[in-house]
């Protein structure tokens, strides 16, 4: 693993860090290129731009995962709840993707699933996906037991898998045969090299062979959702050639980005037809996710140290 990227993800695991380095103006500077803002408001705001401006849509994320309380875990599916009501009010073409720990899976995982429930049943009634986002490997077989519960009842339901998890083939062959959707990426936690691949070139091997399967899940029309979170064009370029050789046009899968990463492929994607979303993130608890955003291309610390010296 990157040394740089070792460093960050450490940071990203750091309680300390968490609540005192959020708080320097360094980073609630640099944080901005990857985020809005901390409010709902912030990106429902950003969310019109990417509409009007480009015709992308979007998906919506709350930063903040592991809650202990169950009030706290309440309030976060209040939260949402309310946030596609005014997704709906505005017209937006914009999808909610929830942490299950945000939503108590420690805490009481009945009480997680039935919360996931209420905002697939709410997101159906938008005719909008409802994203369930992947956590740490210990948290893989709860979430994807989760997963499966929900999709049993509300088909618009889909699941983050991640690509360096040496699992995750065998995972996504069982939700392609229960019909349901993937939103891939190449992950981003700091995890032991006996459940993932160390090596960036593992990983993106491991990410192209996982889109293979899952290009091919579109050819069978049977209902499976194919999203590739990724920013690598060489992966765009893999996915779309091969996408082309098994005559899948470009409507019937999609690709998931950042915000604030890459605006220009984001837009010339969609404007050759392709379905694109962006990943748009809010809230306060955003240092940890935003260690793992640096973490993911450590190049990105320069982008840091010239905010630190910009006058």
């Amino acid at each position: 693993m990157h040394p740089v990227r070792s460093v960050l993800l450490a940071a990203s695991e750091s309680r300390w860090m968490r609540t005192h380095a959020a708080n320097l103006p360094v980073f609630r500077k640099a944080v901005r290129r990857f985020m809005p803002g901390e409010e709902l408001e912030d990106a429902l705001g950003a969310a019109e731009v990417l509409r009007q401006q480009d015709g992308i849509a979007t998906i919506f994320t709350r930063l903040g995962e592991n809650v202990r309380d169950v009030t706290e875990a309440t309030a976060v599916a209040s939260h949402y709840l309310d946030a596609c009501d005014r997704i709906e009010q505005r017209g937006l073409d914009t999808q909610i993707s929830v942490k299950p720990t945000q939503l108590g899976l420690d805490i009481d995982p009945a009480r997680c699933r039935d919360a996931v429930l209420r905002l697939a049943e709410r997101a159906e009634r938008q005719h909008a996906m409802l994203w369930i986002d992947m956590e740490q490997h210990g948290y893989v077989d709860a979430t994807l037991e989760l997963y499966h519960a929900v999709l049993a009842r509300h088909r618009n339901v889909g699941v983050c898998l991640q690509a360096y998890l040496y699992r995750t083939a065998a995972d996504l062959q069982a939700i392609v045969a229960a019909g349901g959707g993937v939103r891939l990426v190449k992950g981003a936690y700091k995890e032991p090299a006996t459940v993932a691949y160390p090596k960036k070139p593992d990983v993106d091997a491991a990410y192209l062979s996982l889109a293979t399967t899952m290009i091919k899940a579109q050819t069978a029309g049977d209902g499976f959702r194919a999203v590739f979170g990724t920013h690598d064009q060489a992966i765009v370029a893999a996915i779309q050639a091969h996408a082309r050789a098994a005559g899948v046009p470009p409507g019937r899968y999609e690709f998931a980005m950042l915000y604030g990463i890459q605006h220009g492929v984001q837009r010339r994607l969609a404007r050759n037809g392709h379905r694109v979303r962006v990943l748009v993130s809010y809230g306060d608890h955003w240092f940890p996710w935003y260690m793992r955003r640096l973490a993911e291309r450590p190049a990105n610390v320069w982008f840091v140290a010239r905010t630190l010296f910009a006058r």
